[in-house]
């Protein structure tokens, strides 16, 4: 995987994305945060990164932001409720990677732990985006934070797991500070080993590691014949899923894999 040089912040302005624009800058990158009020932008993000206005749930802004970039870090997100995580966090990506279909670009998508629990449509939207990310047929990487900053001072050791089988919906799932979060989805472009990784991402007692490598190689590759996660437990067919998800994922995933379940 080629390490990309222009980097696309969706969410930049948000709790995460500030951080992840943040390290960006600090890791070298071309960044571009996009962005819908300049003004306020400009006011909330540090100096060296270029501002694009647009909005994720309008694709006809989306063009000046998506040009010529290698790659997208999506750092957006909104309440439980399901329609709007239908509406914004899960449109978003839609209509970023149709913009995207036959352009090769890495993408970086964050979700939230417990993305697969049965019973929950605002995180079923959530796993969908997942999905469509997965058939897209670029470089990727996505990454399911616990639960921000309830970790303590000596709890930066950053732990990767898979399977999603921390349901609890609280603090017990897991732990992890913003910056850390951040610095996961930048890291993830420069390390091989985090292409095409699903993880879940929370923090245990001790330092944090100066190089993510070794725990990005720890981790399962997603299969080519699924739109899930590796070791995930998912039953959602794609033939009894929702038209706009059906829609969307034959615009961005011609010839993609079969769901499982």
């Amino acid at each position: 995987m080629n390490r990309p040089a222009t980097v696309l912040v969706a969410g930049a302005t948000g709790s995460i994305g500030r951080y992840a624009v943040a390290a960006a800058l600090g890791q070298g990158y071309a960044v571009r945060a996009l962005v819908r009020d300049r003004e306020r932008a400009a006011g909330i993000l540090p100096d060296g990164v270029h501002l694009v206005v647009g909005d994720l749930t309008r694709p006809e802004t989306l063009g000046l932001a998506l040009e010529d970039v290698d790659a997208v870090v999506f750092t957006h997100g909104s309440t439980t409720s399901e329609r709007d995580v239908r509406d914004n966090d899960y449109t978003g990506v839609a209509n970023v990677l149709k913009a995207l279909v036959g352009r090769r670009v890495s993408i970086v998508l964050m979700t939230a732990i417990g993305a697969t629990r049965p019973g929950f449509a605002y995180a079923q939207w959530k796993l969908r985006s997942e999905r469509l990310v997965r058939a897209s047929g670029n470089p990727y990487t996505i990454v399911r934070p616990g639960w921000f900053d309830d970790n303590q001072p000596d709890q930066r050791s950053i732990v990767m797991l898979q399977g999603d089988r921390r349901q609890s919906g609280s603090p017990a799932d897991g732990v992890i500070a913003r910056d850390q979060i951040a610095r996961v989805l930048i890291d993830s472009l420069r390390i091989d080993a985090a292409d095409h990784k699903t993880l879940e991402l929370v923090a245990d007692r001790g330092p944090e590691q100066d190089d993510l490598t070794a725990v990005f190689a720890s981790l399962t590759l997603d299969s080519g014949e699924s739109l899930d996660a590796a070791k995930d437990v998912v039953n959602l067919p794609v033939g009894n899923e929702p038209e706009l998800f059906r829609h969307d994922l034959a615009s961005i995933g011609a010839g993609s894999p079969k769901a499982t379940g």
